[in-house]
Formats: C-alpha cells, sequence, structure tokens
C-alpha cells in the first residue's frame, strides 16, 4: 500500500518511514507566524486523509469522493495521531473509521 505525508512546509514525502512521521508531528509544536499549511497529514492510495492541526484538531476525509462528509475529533494526542497514521498507511481504512468522529471539519467556538 502506498501513501504520502505532507508537512506544514507544503511539500509530499511518499511512505516515509515512523521516524519521518514522528518528526512531522512535532512540526506542529512549533509556532510559525505566516503558515500557508496550519497542518500536517498523511494520504493513503485510496484518497483518505488524516490531517492534524497545531491546536489537537484532526479531520478523517476522503479527499475524491463526491458525497463524502469530512468528519473530526478533538484534542486528539499526538501518539494517537500516530497510531492512527499507521493505520492508514496499513489500509486500515475500516480501523481509522471505527473511531469516535464527529460531524464537519471542525467543532464551533463554545460561547461562554
Amino acid at each position: 500500500m502506498a501513501f504520502h505525508a505532507r508537512g506544514r512546509g507544503g511539500g509530499f514525502e511518499r511512505d516515509p518511514p515512523v521516524e519521518r512521521l514522528r518528526a512531522l508531528l512535532q512540526e506542529l509544536d512549533i509556532e510559525i507566524e505566516d503558515v500557508e499549511h496550519p497542518d500536517i497529514s498523511l494520504t493513503h492510495e485510496t484518497e483518505w486523509c488524516l490531517s492534524a492541526f497545531p491546536s489537537g484538531l484532526l479531520v478523517w476525509e476522503n479527499l475524491e469522493a463526491e458525497k463524502a462528509h469530512p468528519k473530526h475529533m478533538n484534542g486528539v494526542p499526538r501518539e494517537k495521531v500516530l497510531a492512527l497514521w499507521l493505520k492508514l498507511a496499513q489500509g486500515d481504512i475500516e480501523v481509522v473509521e471505527a473511531e469516535p468522529w464527529l460531524p464537519g471539519c471542525y467543532s464551533p467556538p463554545s460561547s461562554g
């Protein structure tokens, strides 16, 4: 199975090893003022994608499916992101899909 990862610099890396995925996750902890890509992601050859943001937001979506609706989780620890990335890299779509996803790309901020 093939996959690629994208760092905050925007470049794609095909089938990076787990050590490189860890390094990409560490990019989320570096403050960047003018960043074109606020997230980092791993995309499987099936176009299923997990995008992680500095806030702990994790978005799950299929980039090619016309009627696919993105889902998300908030406050996801970096190690959990790595574990899900590794499942996705292996093609274990059902395992990732079984997580407690919420509808949409994000949760609106609470008012209060």
